[in-house]
């Protein structure tokens, strides 16, 4: 297999980055497409208390367990089957458990930090950042930990406000410069994800002229 081509999708949180990485994922064989979450990547915080894990900021280039990242995705690139991570947000850590996740052509790697460590910025073949409006995230956002995650509104709003912005600001908006495509309006935009699916299917049949 020649070497995966390694994306990375990132942008706020509520962006829609997640979404433009199913749509981009749907556009292909699932044998030839895999996907990783930063999300699955938070330090392990067992030795610590629920009440401790509340307290970590989750938004900080810090709460990831960077290094386990890059060594996974090296493993990819070579072919090699990784062991990732389950991260379980109701109980702030990871599980016991772990997904098996195999070698593909295509490997998709999406998250709200990618793009703010210079080794991972260098590892990927094509970066992405989803750019949309801060108002709608929250909303996103809001919905989402409410529904999905066990949370209330007013921890939610609270987290939003003293943590969740300042580090948008601080971490994530300033690496959209490092982006080589920059998508507005999230996976509503089906033009911008054609032209991806339709990049990526090109460097696909270069890599199998060369087999």
């Amino acid at each position: 297999m020649n070497r995966p081509i390694l994306i990375g999708i990132t942008g706020g949180t509520g962006s829609g980055k997640s979404t433009i990485a199913r749509e981009i994922y749907k556009q292909f064989d699932d044998t030839c497409i895999a996907m990783i979450e930063q999300d699955s990547y938070y330090k392990d915080q067992s030795d610590l208390s629920l009440k401790e894990r509340i307290k970590t900021n989750y938004d900080h280039p810090d709460a990831f367990d960077t290094s386990l990242i890059v060594k996974h995705l090296n493993l990819l690139l070579k072919g090699k089957v990784i062991q990732k991570p389950i991260y379980n947000f109701e109980i702030f850590n990871r599980t016991k458990e772990t997904v098996s996740v195999k070698p593909r052509e295509i490997i998709i790697f999406e998250g709200i930090l990618i793009l703010a460590d210079k080794v991972l910025r260098d590892m990927l073949d094509i970066k992405i950042y989803v750019d949309t409006d801060a108002d709608v995230r929250f909303i996103r956002r809001l919905t989402r930990d409410i529904k999905e995650r066990g949370r209330t509104a007013e921890s939610v709003i609270n987290q939003y406000l003293n943590v969740v912005k300042p580090m948008h600001e601080q971490f994530t908006e300033p690496t959209k410069r490092y982006a080589d495509i920059i998508v507005p309006e999230g996976g509503h935009n089906k033009v911008a994800i054609d032209i991806i699916t339709a990049n990526i299917s090109q460097i696909l049949q270069k890599h199998k002229k060369h087999e």
